[in-house]
């Protein structure tokens, strides 16, 4: 699983058939601290996340074993948005 922030949407009127009905969010991965990294990739969203939220991803084959992406053409979804992180016994990340 990958730390991810939400950093925006795509929209896609054209598109596979099994794809239909999944909102799709471009996140950027994340440290627990919260600074983002790397390039922004889009991710299927089978829990109603929204932009700006910290959430867990799971990417290549396990994006594929959630109820509304199995067996679908996806390869990132987000399975999770995090309320909070503790790393070394510290709080990283607290949601507001």
């Amino acid at each position: 699983m990958l730390i991810a922030r939400v950093v925006g949407s795509a929209v896609s009127t054209i598109k596979d058939a099994n794809l239909r009905g999944l909102k799709l969010l471009v996140v950027q991965e994340a440290t627990p601290a919260d600074v983002v990294r790397g390039e922004p990739f889009v991710a299927a969203d089978t829990i109603g996340a929204g932009e700006g939220e910290l959430v867990l991803i799971v990417t290549g084959s396990a994006a594929r074993c959630t109820d509304k992406t199995r067996n679908f053409p996806v390869d990132a979804a987000i399975i999770g948005i995090l309320d909070s992180l503790e790393v070394g016994g510290e709080v990283a990340f607290r949601k507001h």
